[in-house]
Order: C-alpha cells, then structure tokens, then sequence
C-alpha cells in the first residue's frame, strides 16, 4: 500500500499531517545534554553533603539568574553559601535560603490544615471528592498508557493475526446453534444472545476471490458473487417477491429486471401507491412518506427502486448464515442491519417509520395474541401506513386453505383493534393506514395504552409489550402535518421545540459539519496516501462524488455529519448510531428523515463483515473510555475492521492523547494512518485511517 504524502487541507479549516515525532525526541535528547553539561560545570568536584541539600531547592526554586551557585572560590577552597561570615554575596544567599526554607514551612502548615479541614466535610461532600478523584485517577491511568505507548519509541506492536478461513463472513452474538443449546426457543435462538467472550482477538479473512464493489449506482444492479455467501444455486431458487429480481451472470449477479419472466417492482410498487390513493410512487413524499421499514426484505430491490423517488428504506431481517438478505442488500448500498422480529423489541424510537413493508417476509402476524402487529403501531407514525403481501389473503387460495382463511380473519380482526384502517386489498396485497387521533385508542376494546413509565420512547434489549406505545409521545404528528423532504432534514421551529432545540443550535451544528466535510473529502483523496510528490502549482483532485456509498457514523449526536454529506452532493446514506452512553437523540435523527439506532459499543454491531465504505467517530473515545471503560479499545477497533470494506476508510476526531493510543491499535490493524491537525489553537486532532486490501491466498 503506497503511504501518503503530508499534505494540507483543502476546506473550511486548516489542518495539517503530523510527522513521526522524530523532532520531538530529538528536541528532548539535546535538551538532557545541555542539562548534562550545565550540572558538570556547575562543581563535579563539590561535596555530595551540599549537593543533597542544594539540589532539591533547585528544583522547587529555580533560579533565573545566571549564578554558578555552589563552586570553586578565588583561594581554591569551596565556598560555603551557609557560612554567615562568608561575603555579601553569600549572606544574601542565605537570607535568601531562609526565607525559601520558611516558605516550605508555611506551605507545609497549609497543606496540613486543608488535610483536617477536608477530614471534617460532610459525607455528601466526600461522595463528590471521591468521584473526582476516581475520575483524576482513571485519567492518570489513561495518561500512564499514553506515555507508555510513546516511550516504546521505535518498538511496533506485534499486528493481529487473521481468523481461521472459515470465519470469512463471521458475524458474532448470531450464532443459532449455541442459542439453543442455551434454552432458547419460540424465535428467541434467531435473537442476538452476546456471551462475555463474543469477540475474536483476529482479524476477519477476505473470501479468497474478493472484489471491491462496483462503485453507484453500478454496484445497485450489480454484485460480485464472491463478495457474499451465497451458492448459485441459491440465486436460482431465489422465489419469494423481491428474490426474483436476481439473476446469476457468470461471475456477478445482476437484479435488473427487464425479462418479462420476473415479476416488475416498477408495478409492484404502482399498484401500492394507487392502493393508498397516488398516482404513482413518485407522490409517496407529497403524501409524507420518506422513512420505510422493509421486514424480510428480500435482497432490497423494492428500496432499491423507491431510492429513485427520494424514499429511504431500511432493510431489516434475521441473521442468516447463508443467502443473507441483509449481506447482500449492504453489498448494493442499501441500507440494511440483521434484527429479529421475535421477542424483542427493535431498536427504533417510537413514531419512526411512514411506512411498514413486509412482502413474504415469513412473520405470522396472527401469532402471540397479535403482539408483533402491537410493536409495528409502536415504531409506525401517526397516520402511516403498514403494506403487507402474503398468499394468505389470496382468494381462491383460501378458500381451499382453511388455515390462511384463518389466520387472515386473525390479523384483520387484531389491526381493526388498533384501530387501523383497511384501505384497500388487491390480489395478494392489503394497506392499512395507521389512526392519527389519540383518542381512537381510549374506546378500544383492544390492547390497554402503556402507562407513562412504561412507554420508552427508544427500547434497548426490551421484551415486546402488549400495550399501545408512543402515545405519550411529544412527536405524535401525523405524516401529513410533518415537513415534506427534503426540508424535513432542518425541521421547523415547532418540531425542534419537541426534542429542546432551537433552529440556532441545528444552524451551527450544521456550520461546523458543512466546513468538516469540506475537510473530510480533501483528506480522501487518493494522492494523500501516494508516494508520488505534489507538483508546484498543482491542486489535489477532488475524489469522485461516488466513492463512498455505505457510511457509519458511531457517534451521530444530532445527524449533522450526514446532513452535510447530503447538502454536500454525496450519493451517500449513513446508518446513524446513538451509543446507549450517550445523550439520545435518535429520535431527532429519524425526525429529520435519517436512518439511525441505538447500540452499545462495547457489543458488535448487527452486520456482515465488510460492509461499510467509511466509519466514523466523532468523540467516539472520549465518550467511552474516559470516564469509565466497559470494554477495551483494541476490541472496539477490531470490531471497526470486521465491518470496513478493503480500502475503506476510518476517520477519528478526539483529544490528543486519546488520537494518538488510537493510532497505535491502527497499526496492529494493518492500517494506513497519518494523524491530521485541526487547527492550532484545538485540543483535538484526526486520526485518518484506510484499510489495506490483502488478499488472501487459497489454500
């Protein structure tokens, strides 16, 4: 891998590469010679008696003067400045000398009256001592590693080893096997069960004949069959609605579909409009639809041909060892994480989605007294809409099929309880439009509204409830009352009122991520990481506007970093994660029209290996590790490498000492990392990383 040039940046700030810290020890190795020399002029021949004593008050009281202190007098002799009867010069000195030694002495007597003084605080004051001082000590502890790493000096970290070939598409927490060797059952084996020792301290292999993925929107309609952990004959049996889309061409599998042997998602997708009373997809935004939950997503072609229309649909379904339909919708750069539809549930806000798709998604909606159907009006927003296609509503089917009659009249009967509405049913296909009064609910003779203190607005590791969540809610508005995209992603005064903001702070939030992406994108460009030099006169070209299509944003705070990568003309999503340690404003984020989750870091995240063309972090560390550390950061970084694609990049803003500990466990990485300034007056520094590609060999 070539290794990059120290460059400036190009953008709203400046910022510069820092070099290896060679100046600086050889800045320290001149100034302890100096030093050396100064203490053998200064008397090698004194007495040690007087250095003992001396030397210490050099130290507490230096002085500015240019006086040789103790030496050689005139006659040869050593002079004495403790000798009262010596000259002028030595009865200053050592009126001098008392005053220090009285100095100390009051100093001493003040430390010792604060020591009692503290001994005699109340105990709540103690508890705010000893957090301070907890907090004090684990920084001390952080400061110790960073001097540690530093004075290895030239000594480099023994790098990772790679896992076992086997764990090429390793996902942990998913391991259906073990889970049911564990006890669990009714779905809850296919739910992510994360045992004390679910990392691997190895990196995760590439398939031998990896590629990197064809840029967008190439990469949409084609993918490399190698990428993913799929078997051809697998593609060939493909046969549920949005698998059918896909077709095996030698080494790739293509999902267009012009054939006329497929069915078409273009009509697929007309006909849902028209159900819920459109001309066409295209009207789903004037209608208030932006965000759609596609449950079982098949390989992501209906988001896929939604994206065309301004539409943003995360894919979610359960871990799949083989044929994952979340591996291969990431590999077309669609947004796409495994969850279970089970017994959990999903880490969304309540009131997130306009739209709730399930096509065969394989979920027996008339199961568990109707609880799954409960968790969908949770996420779903007032007047939203849930579209679900099954054989079960088929007609002629049914009537030959007493059960599908069954559960049909089941699932009706629990969405009339919720008090959706059924607006249309054709062929295999029905639309249910989600209530937007609150008071519907309070003459049901259906499920009971949560209490206040058990409607969480955003759930993490819950069990799935049997009340009506999110009426509590300050973000009840229905689809059609919410700002339309694409000036959803500002929000108006009133909507940000609800999450205790106000338009400043999202305008200067959106400044300073609008000037940090100007900076971002002149740090990707390719030549930073060249060994051919910058010829005068010349400017960096800009990286394509399509170099980068999945992005993870570990700390998203407001979603301001995907906001200024969209107002920017990056064909970009971002999966925008709020760390469970974090303030949350999940709920804002998907306010806005963004994707987001909640996640603990110290867990894996729910995806496929290589995933992701750019992570990023922002406070990520600082927020972590410290104030207190859970997990260990080599753990968080390898975890970054799982989901990195080969040439993918890695970006870190965080204070100093934490940058540069970061940029040790990079290298045990792999890793190509340059380490940028922000400016000269920040505390804080970027840590720009890319991953190589090391292909591995058959064996």
């Amino acid at each position: 891998m070539a290794r990059p040039q120290q460059r400036g940046l190009s953008g709203g700030g400046s910022c510069r590469f820092s070099g290896n810290g060679q100046d600086f020890w050889d800045d320290s190795q001149m100034k302890e010679k100096i030093e050396k020399e100064d203490l053998e002029q200064s008397g090698s021949a004194s007495d040690q008696s007087y250095l003992s004593v001396i030397s210490p008050l050099r130290i507490l009281f230096p002085d500015s003067s240019p006086s040789k202190g103790v030496g050689i007098g005139e006659n040869g002799f050593l002079s004495d400045p403790f000798n009262p009867g010596g000259n002028g010069r030595s009865r200053f000195k050592f009126t001098l000398l008392v005053l220090r030694f009285s100095l100390i002495a009051i100093v001493v007597l003040s430390l010792a009256g604060s020591f009692f003084w503290t001994m005699s605080i109340t105990k709540s004051s103690k508890v705010r001592i000893y957090h301070g001082y907890r907090r004090l000590q684990e920084q001390v502890v952080l400061d110790l590693k960073d001097i540690g790493q530093i004075s290895l000096g030239s000594a480099k970290p023994k790098d990772l080893d790679y896992c076992p070939p086997e764990n090429e598409n390793y996902v942990p927490c998913f391991n259906v096997t073990q889970s049911l060797g564990l006890g669990f059952s009714d779905g809850e084996e296919y739910d992510r069960h994360c045992t004390p020792r679910f990392q691997e301290s190895c990196l995760v292999p590439l398939p031998v004949n990896y590629r990197i993925p064809l840029r967008w929107p190439t990469g949409r309609d084609v993918i490399w069959l190698d990428n993913v952990n799929i078997t051809a004959q697998e593609v060939l049996s493909s046969g549920s609605l949005t698998k059918r889309m896909m077709m095996l061409e030698e080494e790739k599998i293509s999902f267009r579909s012009e054939s006329s042997m497929f069915d078409s998602i273009e009509d697929y997708s007309h006909q849902i409009a028209e159900m819920i009373g459109l001309r066409n997809e295209s009207n789903f935004v004037q209608a208030g639809v932006r965000l759609i939950l596609d449950i079982g997503c098949g390989f992501g072609s209906f988001g896929a041909h939604l994206f065309s229309s301004q539409l943003l649909t995360m894919c979610i379904a359960n871990y799949e060892a083989s044929g994952s339909q979340v591996q291969l919708t990431l590999e077309r750069g669609l947004p796409a994480m495994i969850g279970s539809f089970n017994s959990m549930q999903l880490p969304y806000p309540s009131l997130s989605f306009d739209m709730i798709h399930c096509a065969e998604c394989h979920i027996d909606w008339d199961q568990k007294d109707g609880i799954l159907l409960i968790e969908v009006d949770r996420i779903l927003r007032p007047g939203g809409y849930f579209v679900w296609t099954s054989s079960v509503m088929n007609a002629r089917r049914s009537l030959r099929n007493k059960e599908n009659e069954k559960k049909w009249n089941s699932v009706r009967t629990f969405a009339e309880n919720l008090h959706w509405e059924l607006l249309s049913q054709q062929d295999e296909t029905v639309v249910w439009k989600k209530t937007s009064e609150k008071k519907s609910y309070s003459t049901s003779s259906g499920p009971s509204l949560c209490s206040k203190g058990n409607d969480i607005e955003s759930p993490y590791y819950r069990p799935l409830q049997k009340c009506i969540g999110g009426t509590q809610s300050q973000r009840w508005i229905p689809i059609e009352e919410r700002t339309k995209w694409p000036s959803r992603a500002r929000l108006s005064p009133m909507e940000l009122k609800v999450h205790g903001l106000q338009s400043e702070d999202l305008a200067e939030d959106s400044l300073n991520w609008n000037s940090a992406v100007n900076n971002y994108w002149s740090l990707l460009s390719p030549l930073i990481f060249s060994d051919h030099p910058k010829r005068p006169g010349d400017e960096d070209p800009s990286p394509p506007y399509n170099m980068l299509r999945n992005v993870l944003d570990m700390n998203a705070h407001f979603g301001g970093f995907n906001a200024a990568l969209l107002e920017a003309g990056k064909s970009v999503w971002v999966m925008n994660v709020i760390p469970t340690s974090a303030p949350n404003y999940l709920p804002l984020i998907l306010d806005r029209g963004f994707v987001g989750v909640l996640h603990d870091w110290c867990e894996p995240f729910p995806t496929y290996p290589r995933t992701y063309d750019l992570v990023h972090a922002d406070g990520l560390l600082s927020l972590e590790f410290t104030h207190h550390s859970r997990c260990g950061m080599q753990d968080l970084f390898t975890e970054i490498d799982r989901v990195l694609r080969p040439e993918g990049w890695f970006i870190l803003r965080d204070t100093v000492p934490l940058v540069e500990l970061a940029r040790v466990h990079a290298a045990r990485l792999k890793w190509d990392a340059r380490v940028a300034e922000i400016e000269s007056t920040s505390d804080e520094k970027l840590l720009v990383c890319q991953k190589p590609f090391i292909r591995r060999q058959a064996s």
